[in-house]
């Protein structure tokens, strides 16, 4: 089979439903969604000219609570680009379903399909659309090659992409009392634990239905179990904890030199001057991470990097982020719900136990909207 990151498939009929059109077609490109916005001014010189927009259609295969995830839907709202979203839920293992194996060789989401492109690895589906979707009107968040701002960017995208999210959303779950102020009930810590477990057994048992997909679902189970020794080890849990505080202290520094360069001028300053980069995305969706895992007292809110408090909250008035991120209290409802009402809809119970269920689940929404109105709003 083709390369994952760059498959031009000709066979479709294991692509899953939520892919194709009502009547199973695979769209043709024409019909499909476009981006928001074309550019309405003549074209640039033909030294700074790019690929024009195309007309094919966005699809997005992620999970709302993915990290990865949310960063390529940030990218893309920032951007101003139409986009079929598709929820794999991770908790429901529906990424661990054949027809989602086959179409990224078992790797994780997101996946972003374009037209007959299929791009499964999250650097380069952020640098597929920044490459293929640009224009006067559509916002560049890699600063062009060649320019101090483009090795800024660079530099702090590697940085923030290289702490090990994984491990502090994993780590801080199974031992909260590293924590303060987490949003993550007490009983997520046992329920992860039983499903890395029943993770291994599911995946050997996908591995014997699917013969053809051996290789993938024998390196996802190698994965899991390094996941579990590694996040359950909590020295090891301290130790990354501390590098994050060493990474916090150089971009808390390098915002007091945009401020400092900037002084006196009106614009608003980022991370890495006054235009809102990619850097900046990365740093707001890790800000948002750390305080849904209840880090943010330790690491800013405490008063020890007073622009990162600054910045975290002007990043949380951005568009963009509210649409993908939502309020950072009602973050685990926008991922509980969802898979309920998705786990009644694979295995409905009988017609009054279906009714009762969701009646429970929409008188706790409803409870649950105006208890965070009453207290934060």
């Amino acid at each position: 089979m083709a390369s994952s990151n760059n498959v031009t498939p000709t066979n479709c009929s294991w692509w899953p439903i939520s892919a194709m059109e009502e009547d199973g077609r695979i769209p043709d490109g024409e019909d499909g969604l476009e981006p928001a916005v074309e550019p309405q001014h003549p074209p640039p010189p033909p030294q700074q000219q790019h690929k024009p927009f195309s007309k094919d259609r966005l699809v997005l295969y992620h999970w709302t609570q993915s990290f990865s995830s949310q960063k390529v839907r940030l990218v893309i709202n920032e951007k101003g680009l139409l986009c079929e979203e598709r929820d794999v839920s991770l908790p429901l293992t529906e990424h661990k379903e054949p027809w989602f194996m086959r179409l990224n060789l078992g790797e994780e989401v997101p996946v972003f399909i374009h037209g007959d492109t299929i791009v499964s690895d999250y650097n380069q589906i952020i640098e597929y659309l920044e490459t293929n979707f640009v224009g006067d009107t559509v916002a560049q968040l890699i600063p062009d090659e060649g320019t101090p701002m483009h090795a800024r960017v660079q530099q702090y995208r590697e940085l923030l992409d290289g702490l090990p999210m994984d491990a502090y959303t994993h780590g801080c779950i199974l031992h909260p009392e590293l924590t303060t102020d987490s949003m993550i009930p007490k009983y997520a810590t046992a329920e992860i634990r039983r499903h890395l477990a029943n993770a291994a057994s599911e995946l050997m048992k996908l591995d014997h239905e699917e013969p053809q997909l051996t290789e993938p679902y024998l390196s996802k189970q190698k994965k899991l179990m390094a996941k579990i020794l590694d996040h359950d080890n909590v020295n090891y849990l301290k130790k990354i904890l501390g590098e994050l505080a060493m990474v916090l202290d150089q971009v808390e520094a390098e915002l007091e030199k945009r401020k400092l360069e900037y002084q006196g001028q009106k614009c608003e300053v980022w991370l890495c001057g006054p235009d809102f980069t990619l850097a900046d995305v990365c740093l707001g969706a890790t800000l948002h991470r750390l305080k849904f895992l209840g880090l943010s007292k330790k690491y800013w809110e405490d008063g020890s990097r007073p622009n990162l408090q600054s910045f975290f909250e002007r990043v949380q008035k951005r568009y963009a982020f509210r649409k993908v991120l939502g309020d950072i209290h009602t973050t685990l409802l926008s991922a509980v719900l969802p898979n309920a009402f998705r786990m009644v809809k694979k295995k409905p119970p009988s017609f009054f136990g279906a009714s009762f269920l969701m009646g429970s689940l929409g008188g706790m929404g409803y409870f649950a909207y105006w208890f965070l109105k009453k207290k934060y709003m």
